[in-house]
């Protein structure tokens, strides 16, 4: 069949009716195909059996059986596909250009399977080199010579033909295409590799991006809900306030409307009393019994008991400042409400920062004792003979956490309960460990401590003695390294104890803790670093 398709052009697979590839091709009796259905179609509308080609005319409307022959040889092309946008198409086909699959360096042409088939089965063609099919062959011809491109310049850098390497390059040093596409190949091979890095560290940056917004989206929504939250409350106690104004001027007009009312029913009683006497008057003037006006005229002449109404007055209640001072104690109540609110809600914020944090026990003075879980301590009476490695304090009764702060932020609380004395704080990596040590900014150390059960004071370089409404029972520290902040925190009250600001961190922060030397049982309660749970 491929010999025979190689002598068949693609118009002889066309139907001359619709001029497309035969479907279901059958011949007529005078030797001419066409598709089945449209011979029968074409029949259908006219009068005559005529054929369409030699317009032979048929007495009676043909028997039409298929073409065997043309229909194998339309399916067999058929196989072969079209070539389609950014393929090479076969520069023999005429008519629907099927896809090459050879290009021929000697010839020039890019050639389907049909057309190949005479490179493979033709002794002289077959020395021809054939390549994967490509477009503009001539592009692979030298300019001058009219030669294949067959070698390198390494000198010029370009691909030339054999004349060129004797002629116009020939002190140049020349390898094989093949040579240098080799070496040229592993660069781009390199290059892929490092065009793929490229992509692979865009796309992370890509969901570095989208993790960002995802974060952003969250933050958004956690201060929307927050933000309605604050000002939901603060609503309600505007209508508070509100509802409480309207209820002592509702309050005021009850006591005025009771007043008036008592005042009308005694008014009414005392008419009532005056009708009646006024009625015996009335049927006394009108009598004739002489003896009987006499003896009553006594009773009658003088009026009935009365009050004297000339000075009882109904004053209406005076409202003028009642919104005023409302209004007052409604601003004022939010201003406390409000610095709650604000500080229960700082308080949150930094607590998502909340760290694990235990203690370290080289670095713990002699006296102290530790849990086993590294969460508590306290000062026993007893120093213990222990290494005095670097690490250690050996004169202060100091312990720092094991974690530590180079950057970021980052929050732990630790209870003070029953306890008299306490420091807490951080402090940075090269501290003076050895010998008394002085508790300030300066010398590395950014801490709050507890005196005396009740005596506060934050130990800048100055020391600032602190008021505190109340006695914390849990401490939170937060710290923020690039913002140079370290804060504290009365957790259970959720308010800011002091704050240390404007300070600049070089190196590693720890937590640092001194639970005070026991003061005879009085001060023996352990420092415990506790779970972080959010206050609101």
């Amino acid at each position: 069949m491929s010999a025979a398709s190689c002598l068949l052009s693609e118009d002889q697979f066309l139907c001359s009716i619709c001029l497309d590839v035969f479907t279901d091709p059958v011949t007529t009796p005078c030797g001419h195909n066409f598709c089945k259905n449209c011979i029968n179609e074409h029949w259908n509308s006219n009068d005559q059996y005529l054929c369409p080609l030699c317009k032979k005319v048929f007495n009676t409307r043909p028997e039409l059986h298929i073409n065997t022959f043309i229909s194998e040889m339309v399916s067999h092309s058929s196989e072969q596909q079209a070539a389609k946008p950014g393929e090479v198409p076969c520069d023999v086909c005429t008519g629907t250009k099927l896809k090459a699959l050879k290009s021929c360096l000697v010839c020039l042409t890019s050639y389907c399977e049909t057309h190949l088939e005479t490179h493979l089965t033709k002794s002289g063609l077959k020395r021809h080199q054939l390549i994967d099919p490509v477009e503009n062959l001539e592009d692979r011809m030298c300019m001058k010579h009219d030669k294949p491109l067959e070698l390198f310049c390494k000198t010029d850098q370009t691909c030339v033909c054999m004349l060129c390497s004797v002629l116009d390059h020939k002190t140049h040093e020349f390898v094989p295409l093949k040579e240098e596409y080799e070496g040229k190949k592993a660069e781009l091979g390199k290059t892929e590799a490092e065009i793929q890095e490229m992509i692979q560290k865009r796309r992370l940056k890509i969901e570095e991006i989208k993790h960002s917004v995802d974060l952003s989206k969250k933050a958004a929504d956690r201060e929307k809900a927050e933000g309605v939250q604050v000002f939901t409350a603060l609503k309600e106690s505007i209508e508070r306030s509100l509802n409480e104004l309207i209820e002592t001027i509702e309050e005021k007009q009850r006591t005025t409307e009771k007043q008036a009312e008592d005042f009308i029913k005694e008014l009414e009683q005392e008419i009532s009393e005056l009708k009646k006497r006024s009625s015996e008057v009335e049927k006394l003037s009108h009598s004739e019994d002489h003896l009987h006006v006499l003896q009553n005229f006594p009773s009658l002449k003088a009026a009935p008991p009365t009050k004297d109404w000339t000075e009882v007055n109904v004053h209406p209640p005076s409202y003028e400042g009642t919104v005023v001072k409302a209004v007052a104690q409604l601003e004022e109540t939010l201003s406390k409400q409000m610095k709650k609110l604000l500080a229960e809600f700082e308080l949150k914020k930094v607590q998502q920062y909340a760290v694990d944090v235990t203690l370290d026990p080289d670095t713990a003075h002699p006296k102290l004792i530790l849990s086993g879980d590294g969460k508590q301590v306290y000062c026993g009476d007893e120093k213990k003979n222990l290494p005095n490695n670097p690490e250690r304090f050996s004169y202060c009764v100091f312990v720092l956490g094991k974690q530590s702060l180079s950057s970021g932020r980052f929050y732990f609380e630790v209870q003070v309960k029953e306890k008299t004395k306490w420091n807490l704080g951080v402090a940075r990596e090269s501290i003076n460990r050895k010998g008394d040590i002085t508790l300030r900014p300066q010398d590395g150390y950014w801490t709050i401590w507890l005196r005396n059960g009740n005596e506060y004071s934050a130990r800048t370089n100055t020391p600032v003695r602190l008021s505190l409404k109340s006695r914390p029972q849990k401490v939170g520290v937060f710290v923020d390294y690039e913002e140079g902040l370290v804060s504290f925190y009365d957790v259970d009250a959720a308010a800011l104890i002091y704050s240390f600001t404007g300070c600049s961190f070089t190196e590693k922060l720890y937590p640092y803790f001194c639970p005070c030397v026991n003061d005879g049982g009085k001060n023996s309660a352990p420092l415990i670093i506790c779970p972080v749970n959010q206050t609101v």
